[in-house]
C-alpha cells in the first residue's frame, strides 16, 4: 500500500524521471521519490490548471527499474 501522504510528497517533492508529452490523454509525467523506509515510489501525474491529477501510483518493479529505480533496464 501507498499512502496518500507518500502520494502528496512525491508529487511536491519527487523528481520528474520521464515525461510524455504527447500521451494522447495530454501531457503527463512520472516522479520518482523515496517514501516511508526508503521504499521507491513511482507516480503519474497529470499537471492540470487548477490540480495535478494523479493517474497512477505504485512500487516501481526491481526486473524494470535499475537500482536506482529511476531509469529503466530496457528502454522502451
Amino acid at each position: 500500500m501507498i499512502s496518500t501522504a507518500e502520494v502528496r510528497q512525491v508529487l511536491i517533492d519527487g523528481v520528474v524521471i520521464e515525461e510524455y508529452r504527447d500521451d494522447p490523454r495530454g501531457p503527463s509525467a512520472l516522479l520518482f521519490r523515496r517514501g516511508q523506509a526508503g521504499r521507491a515510489i513511482h507516480v503519474v501525474t497529470a499537471p492540470k490548471e487548477e490540480y495535478a491529477a494523479v493517474i497512477t501510483a505504485y512500487v516501481p518493479d526491481p526486473a524494470i527499474w535499475n537500482d536506482d529505480m529511476k531509469t529503466r533496464r530496457h528502454p522502451r
